[in-house]
């Protein structure tokens, strides 16, 4: 595993399931093609730290036409995972039902490729939160391998 991960992935039991498939779905509103959390693997008890997980298909929207032959999950795609974890964080921690609004994404750095196929991890750790607003580092990870990192804000409306 990399050494610079936000969380231990070792120390986490990757088939645990501690937010399911249907309440990721209660808690945020994606759904459809646009929902890119399947579900959370592992959260610290205040929620300052979770780890998700998707399951990236050969099935999806995208994979026809970005990049045909060789199909990669658009960087926006993962921004959007990484956003939607950190939604379920903030509404684990802070209780509140409200909908959330991304308003900056900073330091988004991409470092490898995501495929059909892979199981795309997703680290997330509270960098400041507070009762409107929220920030969060966030990776992805796939077979052990950092392949994008950012930080993300958001905000209760």
């Amino acid at each position: 595993m990399a050494s610079n991960l936000l969380l231990d992935l070792d120390s986490i039991d990757l088939s645990a399931v501690a937010v399911s498939f249907d309440e990721v779905g209660q808690l945020n509103p994606q759904c459809g093609d646009m929902r890119q959390l399947d579900h959370v693997i592992w959260m610290n008890a205040d929620a300052s730290q979770a780890l998700g997980v998707k399951y990236v298909r050969h099935d999806e929207f995208w994979v026809a036409g970005h990049i045909p032959g060789r199909p990669l999950l658009p960087g926006v795609l993962m921004i959007e995972a990484a956003a939607q974890l950190s939604s379920i964080q903030y509404k684990k921690r802070s209780r509140k039902v409200a909908f959330l609004g991304f308003t900056r994404c900073d330091d988004v750095v991409f470092r490898g490729q995501v495929v059909p196929g892979d199981t795309f991890h997703i680290l997330g750790k509270e960098v400041t939160f507070g009762a409107k607003r929220f920030i969060s580092a966030v990776q992805g990870v796939v077979a052990g391998r950092l392949v994008f990192e950012a930080k993300i804000t958001g905000m209760a409306m």
